[in-house]
């Protein structure tokens, strides 16, 4: 049983128009973060230290 070619053209066009919009947002989104993490200069550690902490905490469910 030979199922090659199983996707019609149009599944194809919806597939590749879904990962161009995910490539779009994922550009927006370091855009975003590339312009706060230039606002905040010297701080760019503690604030990697606060989100990291963030995460421990709620791995460990103390949030």
């Amino acid at each position: 049983m030979d199922i090659r070619g199983a996707l019609d053209a149009e599944d194809l066009l919806k597939i590749v128009l879904l990962l161009v919009i995910v490539w779009i947002a994922v550009e927006i989104v370091g855009e975003i973060v590339g312009s706060l993490a230039g606002l905040l200069g010297p701080f760019q550690p503690i604030l990697g230290l606060i989100i990291v902490v963030l995460i421990v905490l709620w791995l460990l469910d103390r949030i």
